[in-house]
């Protein structure tokens, strides 16, 4: 561990996001404006997992007020002015056509879906906003400059970025807007060659000259409604004016004497994970207790959970019985105020709308969530997403900020980090670097270095990748201790090599 600088520390999805987080720090920023520096950066830096037209969660803890969720994760669209007199509701949208693309991880597949039918309703930029203004320091300008230059001059593709354009090249390819800006040349950009993206660097600057507004009811919503609908998008302009930004109550759950703070509902990933925890805090930690949490947690996500996550006091009722292509950011500043962010544009659909610095998430086309069938879910509901941000609390304060990207296998990264720290006693970066497991459709997944050996002997189904690989999640982590003398705090920081993660000190 390396001693807590007045500072603080950042760990994020790119060296870039987490030097531009430490850089506010070290100018007196807090928590949330290193947060929000090391997001604005990272659309540069980590182009096809972020973007203005993306969405996500912020959870800070520490701050005057209560721990906070802030949801502004991508809503489904379809919304349509009701006609005064007119008995019957908007209903969901009509499934516009999906473009089917299957991404190889090289030992595993998945396929994704994208193209204009893929658009929900973005929060990024109401999401900037809304906490610059809560809980801000620093100007969004300051915060926007940075990432706007990188943007007009271009950022090199490190080897964990160029391998994700590699691996995404189908849906870079698969419209000419798209293809114009992410893979010149008719090929994706490969590593140590520069993404640039002019229009980006407009739109932030949009963003921190005039907040949200544009993005939602202004020239840039115009402009993308009017794409999408020659298209067959099912996004409208009723559905972007109505967009809020939403405060929740973070769900909570005991875990070897802390408090775990994470996603509530209607996002899936929060509860699940924390009824994993519970089940995996009723005895030790060993690889078949962990899959087996990660199976009871699978199991539990059925039709009737999905429906029920936009029920009031769903949490609650869930956990009663149990108790007993995303990027994010953790960060803990030098008075021990945390902002846990995560952020996703999905894969992006493939679709750019020029002169906007917008490529909008897929969010409408991605299986997972999804699971009830495409474009079920009504206009304006929040889609159920995976991502969970946590913040642990122990007797002393923050112990660990954390959070994931990887789709169904954030809840397995996660798991498995807060239990390689609180149970282990590992520091940052050794629980993010440690082998993983994830158990989906009755199979183990499994990272070279996993211990496997009981799992196949128990008669489980393993499937060995070859190496460490991105499938498992990228993990950002921090952990706070208190010296074995009593007299301080140590902290250490932990980025996840599976997606060229880095951690630094302010």
């Amino acid at each position: 561990m390396s001693p807590q600088g007045t500072g603080g520390v950042v760990a994020a999805g790119h060296p870039l996001s987490a030097q531009a987080g430490v850089a506010v720090l070290r100018d007196g920023g807090n928590a949330v404006d290193a947060a929000l520096a090391a997001m604005l950066t990272s659309m540069v830096a980590e182009p096809l997992l972020t973007g203005l037209g993306a969405g996500g969660y912020m959870l800070t803890a520490g701050f005057d007020a209560a721990p906070a969720l802030l949801d502004f994760f991508v809503a489904a669209p379809g919304a349509v002015e009701v006609v005064p007199g007119t008995p019957d509701a908007p209903s969901p949208a009509a499934a516009a056509d999906l473009l089917p693309v299957t991404v190889d991880f090289g030992d595993a597949t998945q396929v994704f879906h994208v193209g204009a039918g893929s658009v929900g309703t973005w929060g990024m930029p109401a999401g900037i906003a809304e906490a610059a203004a809560r809980w801000g320091s620093v100007p969004l300008r300051d915060l926007v400059a940075p990432a706007a230059a990188h943007a007009r001059a271009g950022v090199p593709l490190n080897g964990p970025q160029a391998y994700i354009f590699a691996i995404l090249e189908g849906i870079l390819l698969s419209s000419p807007e798209g293809a114009a800006v992410f893979a010149p040349g008719g090929r994706a950009l490969r590593e140590g060659e520069s993404f640039a993206w002019p229009d980006l660097a407009d739109g932030m600057e949009l963003l921190a000259a005039e907040g949200a507004a544009p993005f939602y009811r202004g020239a840039v919503a115009d402009a993308v409604v009017a794409f999408l609908a020659t298209r067959g998008g099912a996004l409208t302009a009723l559905d972007l004016r109505t967009y809020l930004a939403v405060d929740r109550v973070p769900s909570r759950v005991g875990y070897r004497g802390r408090t775990v703070l994470t996603n509530p509902p209607p996002n899936a990933g929060g509860v699940l994970l924390a009824a994993a925890l519970a089940d995996l805090g009723r005895g030790p930690v060993t690889p078949t207790r962990l899959v087996a949490a990660m199976e009871g947690a699978q199991a539990a996500r059925t039709d009737a959970f999905v429906t029920g996550l936009a029920e009031e006091g769903f949490a609650e009722r869930f956990l009663a019985g149990r108790i007993g292509s995303t990027t994010h950011v953790s960060v803990l500043d030098g008075d021990g105020r945390a902002c846990s962010v995560t952020v996703t544009n999905g894969e992006g659909s493939g679709v750019v709308v020029p002169g906007t610095g917008m490529h909008p998430n897929n969010m409408m086309g991605e299986e997972d969530l999804n699971p009830l069938g495409f474009h079920v879910f009504p206009a304006g509901r929040r889609m159920p997403s995976m991502m969970a941000p946590t913040v642990v609390l122990g007797a002393d304060g923050v112990e660990l900020v954390a959070g994931s990207a990887g789709s169904s296998r954030i809840r397995s990264a996660l798991l498995q980090v807060v239990a390689s720290v609180l149970d282990d006693g590992h520091d940052a970066q050794a629980a993010v670097d440690a082998p993983r497991l994830h158990f989906e459709d009755g199979l183990v997944y499994a990272e070279p270095g996993a211990p496997v050996d009981g799992l196949r002997e128990a008669g489980r189904r393993v499937v060995p990748f070859r190496e460490r690989n991105l499938f498992f999640g990228g993990v950002q982590a921090v952990v706070r201790r208190r010296t074995a003398d009593g007299s301080g705090h140590a902290v250490s920081v932990g980025g996840d090599p599976r997606r060229g993660g880095a951690g630094a000190s302010a």
